[in-house]
């Protein structure tokens, strides 16, 4: 028995959940992992997040916030914060995209993912929370250049390249900060929100991994939402939630669609360059098959005008002939 078997039995033993069945659920693009643990008719989860790699305070921290505003986030029943081990209420395995695969109403799913932050919009930010500021937000999109970039083309990127890609994604995120600033969940999409039909309003939608959390535009999560790596979002859905969005919260239209377009276009560069990360450091190249999509998303997000500049990079160093092939290396 592994050191860590042992510390997640003794943490189970502790917690009264030792003599419970465990069975392992997906992982993510993380280091953490998940079992659902059953006990009679009860479950729960356990997350084992091991340290250095993960850190499960701000877990705590973002589900404390969220919990005192209303929201339905997993009540922690036992926490071992050294250890990276807590045990959570378990919300089921009705996730928007479990309902999505049935065909279920894909207009009201939404309706209540954007009402959340529609809502979220016009709370206060925790305590401590980190800021999603410039130098963040450039750091992103560099994982072109660190993981795409050597990859597609067999070399480091030249010095210059980069300098010049700095200068013209720092002209065009200046944009962003038109707009008041809120909690950025980060990872706010169909995989990570659970349909709770017992609860009534927003607390029917059951929110997970926010544990990396920021302070920043609240547009970041509606492209997240509706800019979806995994899977295609119809554009007349997406417009009519932009729409709903809009009118709800009384934000100025061309600063929230500009905003739109610019953390669409950071967000999926991001990801053109975290993917091959995942596969070439992490050893998860399925994350590899959402690549097209994303280059998809970010080709769209180029054509404003705004971001002008970084589309002429793109055009001259990805053309678009070439976005979205597979990777040299690539497993099939």
């Amino acid at each position: 028995m592994s050191d860590r078997e042992q510390e997640i039995r003794h943490f189970l033993v502790a917690a009264g959940w030792g003599d419970a069945r465990r069975a392992p659920l997906a992982g993510d693009a993380s280091f953490r992992r998940y079992e659902r643990l059953y006990r009679d008719h009860s479950t729960v989860l356990l997350m084992d997040a091991p340290p250095p790699n993960e850190d499960v305070r701000p877990f705590v921290h973002i589900a404390r916030h969220l919990h005192g505003l209303g929201y339905s986030v997993p009540e922690i029943y036992a926490d071992d914060e050294e250890a990276g081990l807590l045990l959570l209420e378990d919300f089921g395995d009705d996730s928007f995209t479990a309902k999505l695969q049935r065909g279920d109403d894909e207009a009201e799913l939404y309706t209540s993912a954007v009402d959340i932050l529609i809502d979220l919009t016009a709370r206060p930010l925790p305590e401590n929370v980190p800021p999603y500021n410039e130098a963040r937000l450039l750091e992103e999109v560099e994982r072109v250049l660190d993981w795409y970039m050597p990859v597609l083309t067999g070399g480091a990127v030249p010095p210059e390249m980069r300098e010049d890609y700095r200068d013209r994604w720092r002209q065009a995120l200046g944009e962003v900060d038109r707009l008041p600033t809120a909690l950025v969940l980060l990872d706010y999409h169909v995989d990570n929100l659970m349909w709770l039909p017992d609860r009534d309003g927003l607390r029917r939608v059951g929110l997970l991994d926010f544990q990396d959390a920021l302070a920043g535009s609240p547009v970041y999560d509606l492209v997240s939402l509706l800019q979806d790596a995994r899977r295609d979002v119809p554009p007349d859905l997406a417009e009519s939630m932009l729409r709903r969005y809009i009118d709800a919260t009384g934000l100025e239209e061309d600063a929230v669609r500009t905003a739109y377009a610019l953390l669409g276009a950071q967000r999926n560069a991001r990801l053109v360059g975290q993917f091959p990360r995942l596969w070439v450091r992490d050893g998860k190249p399925q994350y590899l098959r959402f690549m097209p999509r994303v280059w998809s998303l970010l080709t769209m997000d180029l054509t404003h005008p705004h971001l002008a500049p970084v589309a002429a990079w793109f055009d001259r160093h990805v053309p678009l002939e070439r976005r979205g092939e597979t990777l040299p290396g690539a497993p099939s």
